[in-house]
């Protein structure tokens, strides 16, 4: 097991049903151990398995729910 951390830049989040969605999606993600949202700072935080989940699928997760992935 290879685990990851990342901190995304995200644009289009702002209250608490964005943070929720975005969560929600990504941490049912296979792989994905946790999910940290800042509205204030416009960022995703990840920890991640890399083996089993890619950066790829996370950032196509979020853009999935309406958010632009910067």
């Amino acid at each position: 097991m290879s685990k990851e951390s990342i901190t995304l830049n995200v644009e289009g989040m702002s209250c608490s049903h964005c943070e929720n969605r975005v969560k929600n999606s990504v941490g049912d993600l296979d792989g994905v151990s946790s999910v940290t949202v800042s509205l204030d700072d416009k960022t995703v935080t990840i920890e991640y398995d890399d083996e089993v989940t890619g950066l790829d699928l996370v950032k196509e997760t979020i853009e999935d729910q309406g958010y632009e992935v910067k």
